[in-house]
């Protein structure tokens, strides 16, 4: 197996890249790298991201080419290494379901560990206790459980009942961007996904295929004269999932609104809008530890899917 360490990705790259992680997400139903790596065309972009990648390589040449191409490598496995703003290092693999099973996994990330002297975090999804103990050998322990969580649709009458109703609109891009990055980033002051948007963040994403302003519900403040929100759902629908998925992809409260039953109001408008489009699954993320949105989650009826885990290794 050759291993190619990258900061850049060329065409061919990218095209078995592409075809890498198509493979895998067919197999597992999940995503395979972090959203965040993507551009505006859906390509891993490294460099924007000051990401660096290790290629797994299998085959004549130690270049990956187009599927058949004579002379070309197989894209067996890839490790990505992406330095955050709060000085650790995350890591995420994708690993050809063809290749799992051996040292493969082991070897990415010892290479890639090699390539930092940060702290590292390293992502694995739909993980288990047999991951925990693969990794332990590597300095990894685990940190933090983001559990998918999922319901189905529509939610039941005595669920909508019990809701409070919220008044809602949809997104108008380029209007609403500021002030909705405003609401979002006060709601989660100190979160690692979810906290710090950018107006770049936040254009990256509306220009990415899923992106639909209908689905990204607007709760005006009657009080701000249509200057201010009580908060947010924004949805998100995987339509190359077996069955489609409908997300809620970020819901965020003016901290001055919480207690007041915002989110849970706010949840149940993003999963009645989705209901709406034709879905049978509604689906969100939530972390294990907050106990508050995990009790919220339940009382609508969500049961925990699987489990996405991180784990933490000191600086090399």
């Amino acid at each position: 197996m050759n291993l190619l360490v990258l900061d850049r990705l060329d065409s061919a790259q990218q095209s078995a890249l592409a075809d890498l992680i198509a493979r895998c997400e067919e197999a597992d139903e999940h995503p395979a790298l972090s959203e965040d790596l993507r551009d505006p065309a859906g390509r891993i972009d490294l460099i924007h991201h000051g990401a660096r990648a290790v290629l797994a390589v299998q085959g004549e040449s130690a270049e990956p080419g187009e599927p058949g191409e004579p002379g070309q490598g197989e894209l067996a496995g890839c490790a990505t290494l992406t330095p955050g703003a709060d000085g650790l290092t995350s890591l995420h693999l994708a690993i050809d379901p063809a290749h799992r099973g051996g040292d493969l996994r082991t070897t990415l990330i010892a290479k890639a560990l090699a390539h930092t002297s940060a702290p590292v975090r390293l992502w694995i999804m739909l993980a288990s206790r047999d991951d925990d103990e693969a990794v332990a050998p590597l300095g990894f322990q685990p940190e933090r459980d983001l559990l998918q969580m999922r319901v189905p649709l529509p939610l039941a009458a005595d669920i909508v009942a019990a809701t409070r109703p919220v008044e809602t609109r949809s997104f108008v891009v380029g209007q609403d961007d500021e002030m909705w990055l405003s609401v979002n980033n006060r709601a989660f002051a100190g979160h690692p996904e979810q906290g710090n948007w950018t107006l770049e963040k936040l254009r990256s994403r509306e220009q990415l295929e899923w992106f639909d302003p209908h689905g990204f519900l607007l709760a005006p403040d009657p009080n701000a004269e249509g200057r201010g929100l009580i908060g947010s759902c924004w949805t998100k629908v995987h339509r190359h999932h077996t069955p489609i998925l409908g997300e809620i992809y970020v819901i965020s409260v003016d901290p001055a609104r919480h207690g007041e039953g915002w989110g849970r109001a706010l949840t149940v408008a993003g999963l009645q809008w989705l209901s709406g489009q034709g879905l049978s699954v509604g689906m969100l993320y939530t972390d294990a530890s907050n106990t508050t949105a995990v009790a919220l989650y339940r009382s609508l009826g969500f049961t925990v899917d699987h489990i996405d885990r991180s784990y933490l290794r000191s600086a090399g």
